[in-house]
């Protein structure tokens, strides 16, 4: 017999206990292995900006809960794992801490003792990454982890580099960027968030000149009318036909500027006329090109007003704009000021507004990648769950533009490109007024080919310089966009470059699940990248998991500092609740609130959270039930093909099974968590369990046999199907259950269950279905009625057909053990005895005759009084509720909560009517 379970579930010592034991017996461990497939994971590599948020923890469960089932499938699975050195977010981290510790700057450092602090982050931060996805009960090959900056991932990176230079896509030029002042440096359109803000629309006149009309503008941003150098109008526009090419006076800089027709203009906005300042805005950058306008660049990459700015040199940005209203103002240039919402960029690692500038950088053509990568998502080559963002890829491959690729920081693949400094003379510029020398060997200088930097290409650094022999050659300062480095991840970390077993085994790798928030920043440019590389796919299906948000809405993020650690949860509930919690809201929606209650950014409680320790509770104490109940079981199968319980049970878990594998084959996931959950939960625990008691008592030896059996068999298979959402619960009792001598070490490597067809019996479900509905009806007169659980009560059963009034002969003493009756008597067109509560189930009555086994006219009393009290309450809260001054001055959550009193109040009221309703109105004095 097996050794009894403890009475409750211990999560935390199940954790320890069983990861250490799968992990020392290398079941996380892959390695090519001719004679099976191999099912591939790499993990999108989370920063090491910190610990993980709850958003990774739903991807993780994700993760986890696939490669679990492909693993039981008999796949050679493969999980890699790894972390990304997220260059901006994880020196943006340091330099805080720096500021704040020290009161320095990454420039009173030095470049070289920074990068070492970032290190140094990285390793603290880094293993608590890999600590929380252990504790999350992930299955990773942790001797595979990757890092985007070990050595063998760097000479890919320079690599790749290299070859797309060579083949004319990487290029230096000056286009207009994404600048963040605080950062320091450029980043791309898909790392800015914009916000809606409320701010003002300012009207300004521009007086004419040689012969020009004057002319009303409109702007947002006041302080970059000082560079401005035109003002455009459409040239279907009849107002201002005649006014194309003349010229108005710039309010404050006194410069003439002149009037273009350009279609940018809209004819419909305000006057039709729109100021054109293109050294600070994408689209005016745009017109001013086409109009060879000049560019005046009156905001520096600090934020500050540059010395073209004039009176205003210095002065930081948004002050500048104050102290240029109040100048409109005196000039009477200021015409009309208004209240106006509009969308905002910010940075949405550090949250600063974004300064478009004109800059030159390293940019990326990116025509040629998106013409054949498109067709692979067309023809589904590579498939989406769900498939809208498989369209919402192609649009943006259509549309795409240049990438730019450099960064102004210090933390990352720096750039592999080397000048020569005799050649490349003043192109070679010191930042924060280092010495010139000193600038070059810090690698604190920017580049400008425009002044005379001429750049070499190689992956290692050039003997001499080609032009002119010189061997005194300084690296490009800038390091590349991390999501360079990211894009080559699922072939990287199996090897490329080098022709690698693993890199021909494991690749093209199965699936990629992801955020939507990346899908274009990484995962199109991965299909990119592996198409050009290694002549294929990186993987053949993407799934978007729902973003999660905090309680109140907002975007859960490291660097925001809203996100929340799952491990709070796992403290809590421990980690089978916490994935369940999670796994069971991975639907069709995109967005999850997570309902965890939160104090000083630490998570107090959740309820979903909660459900999933209930739930492990419940199949805990079924467990206990089953292994206090196996005495003298054996496996010897024994037949009782009239027993219907065990016929509907063994057809349920087929069914099941089907659902749960169509499910999983199109990552409907919180479909498989549900229907597993339904099973175990409804069927299994509140019903068989029940109905094998009085078998297991009182039954015949077959009876007995046939229960124990039935009830180990279904409770083993479900286990093995609950085992990749909730692995450590499913371990314990798994191993628990009397189980063959050649069964494998563990449920994490034993096979996943395949449908029984054999078993399934519509019939057996048909009429299972009917007796439950008959045996609710029961419980919930004897409820209503207020009849103790100990009580007994008789039965009567009025079928319509014959057919239904065999079953329930044949299951009159399950349906008696079930709903506690002394007898069960079944027959045609019985007449409902009076006092007798009643239900009607289909063409099936029940009646339960009161009188005796309750105090009818007390139980009237009890309820009268209720109902009285409850009447009472509602009408208090309508009162409430139709008060406009409560709800005018009511916060919300305190009208909402009063609203869902009133609801409370009114179900019950109801419940009590129909109670009262239930004992009739017969034998009043009874």
């Amino acid at each position: 017999m097996p050794e009894p379970l403890a009475k409750t579930f211990d999560p935390g010592a199940a954790e320890k206990q069983w990861y250490t034991y799968w992990e020392d017996r290398g079941f996380f461990k892959s390695t090519p292995n001719p004679n099976k497939m191999a099912f591939t994971i790499t993990i999108p590599p989370p920063n090491v900006t910190g610990e993980l948020h709850m958003g990774h923890a739903i991807q993780h469960a994700i993760h986890d809960m696939v490669i679990r089932w492909k693993r039981m499938q008999g796949f050679e699975t493969l999980c890699l794992p790894g972390t990304d050195h997220a260059g901006i977010a994880t020196q943006m981290k340091v330099e805080q801490e720096l500021s704040q510790t020290e009161g320095k700057s990454r420039y009173d450092l030095g470049r070289e003792a920074l990068v070492e602090r970032v290190w140094q982050w990285k390793e603290r931060y880094g293993s608590a990454i890999y600590d929380q996805l252990r504790k999350l009960g992930c299955s990773y090959d942790w001797e595979r982890a990757r890092f985007t900056l070990d050595e063998g991932y760097v000479k890919a990176v320079l690599q790749a580099f290299e070859h797309f230079h060579e083949r004319g896509w990487i290029y230096r030029g000056c286009r207009m960027i994404n600048w963040c002042p605080k950062c320091r440096t450029v980043i791309s359109d898909l790392e800015t968030e914009e916000l809606e803000l409320q701010g003002h629309l300012w009207h300004i006149s521009y007086s004419g000149a040689d012969g020009g009309p004057d002319v009303v503008v409109a702007t947002t941003r006041p302080e970059t009318m000082l560079g401005d150098s035109g003002v455009a109008v459409h040239p279907d526009d009849k107002r201002w036909k005649e006014a194309v090419g003349k010229s108005v006076t710039l309010p404050l800089m006194e410069r003439l500027i002149r009037i273009v027709a350009d279609e940018y203009a809209d004819p419909e906005m305000g006057s039709g006329a729109v100021k054109v300042t293109p050294s600070h805005d994408p689209n005016d950058y745009e017109v001013g090109e086409r109009h060879g306008l000049e560019q005046i660049q009156v905001i520096d990459f600090d934020g500050a007003m540059t010395s073209a700015a004039g009176d205003f040199a210095g002065m930081e940005r948004f002050a500048c704009r104050d102290a240029v209203i109040e100048a409109l103002k005196k000039q009477g240039r200021l015409r009309k000021v208004e209240d106006h919402v509009h969308a905002v960029p910010h940075h949405d690692k550090c949250g600063t507004v974004i300064e478009p500038l004109p800059m030159e950088q390293w940019f990326m053509k990116m025509e040629a990648l998106a013409e054949r990568t498109a067709p692979l998502l067309e023809s589904k080559e590579i498939v989406y769950y769900p498939d809208r963002f498989r369209r919402y890829g192609v649009e943006w491959l259509q549309s795409i533009r240049d990438w730019a690729l450099s960064r102004q920081i210090w933390w990352g693949h720096r750039i592999p490109a080397w000048y020569c400094v005799a050649c490349s003379k003043d192109g070679l510029i010191p930042l924060e007024d280092r010495p010139y020398k000193e600038a070059l060997f810090e690698g604190t200088f920017r580049v400008s080919v425009e002044k005379g930097a001429q750049a070499i290409v190689n992956v290692n650094k050039p003997a001499s310089c080609p032009e002119c022999g010189g061997s005194d050659l300084v690296q490009d300062p800038d390091v590349l966009d991390t999501w360079f480095s990211s894009a080559l991840w699922p072939f990287a970390t199996l090897g490329w470059p080098e022709k690698s077993e693993d890199l021909e085994y494991y690749h093209p790798t199965n699936l990629m699940i992801t955020g939507r928030d990346i899908l274009y920043l990484w995962v199109l440019r991965m299909a990119m990248t592996a198409k050009e590389f290694i002549g294929e796919i990186p993987f053949k299906a993407v799934y978007v998991h729902p973003t999660v948000l905090t309680k109140d809405g907002k975007r859960m993020s490291k660097s925001l500092g809203t996100g929340l650690n799952p491990l709070d949860l796992v403290s809590l509930y421990g980690a089978d609740a916490t994935r369940y919690s999670l796994l069971r809201q991975v639907g069709s929606m995109q967005d999850v609130r997570f309902d965890a209650e939160v104090e000083s950014n630490v998570v107090l409680s959740s309820p979903t959270a909660e459900n999933g320790r209930n739930f492990c509770n419940k199949l805990w104490n079924a467990a206990r039930f089953v292994l206090m109940n196996v005495e003298g079981y054996t496996s010897s199968k024994v037949e009782d093909p009239d027993n219907l319980a065990d016929r509907w049970i063994r057809s349920r878990l087929a069914s099941m099974i089907r659902e749960v594998n169509g499910a999983m084959d199109s990552y409907r996931l919180s479909d498989v968590t549900r229907a597993v959950y339904d099973f175990l939960w409804r069927d299994y625990c509140d019903w068989f369990v029940e109905m094998c008691k009085t078998r297991l008592q009182r039954g015949t030896e077959v009876e007995r046999r046939t229960a124990q059996q039935t009830l180990v068999a279904v409770l083993e298979t479900a286990l093995r199907l609950m085992h990749p959402i909730m692995p450590y619960i499913t371990e314990v009792l798994w191993q628990a259950l009397p189980k063959a001598n050649d069964c494998p070490e563990s449920v994490m490597i034993s096979s996943w269950p395949a449908v029984d067809e054999a078993a399934i019996d519509e019939r057996a479900e048909a009429e299972m279905t009917q007796l439950q509905q008959v045996i609710t009806a029961v419980r919930t007169i004897r409820s209503e009625s207020n009849i103790s659980p100990g009580k007994k009560i008789n039965l009567l059963i009025s079928c319509a057909d014959e057919d239904l009034s065999k079953l329930y002969s044949d299951q009159g003493s399950l349906v008696q053990d079930l709903v506690r009756a002394d007898f069960v008597s079944v027959g045609h067109d019985l007449e409902q005895p009076e006092g007798a509560g009643s239900a009607m189930v289909g063409n099936v009555s029940v009646y339960v005759p009161l009188k005796g086994v309750i105090d009818l006219a007390g139980e009237r009393k009890r309820l009268e009084k209720e109902i009285t009290k409850f009447r009472g309450l509602v009408r208090g809260m309508e009162a409430k509720l139709s008060n406009r001054g409560f709800l005018e001055n009511a916060p919300v959550e305190v009208v909402n909560r009063e609203h869902k009193r009133r609801e409370e109040y009114e179900a019950n009221l109801a419940k009590l009517e129909a109670s009262l309703e239930l004992l009739g109105t017969q034998n009043r004095d009874g």
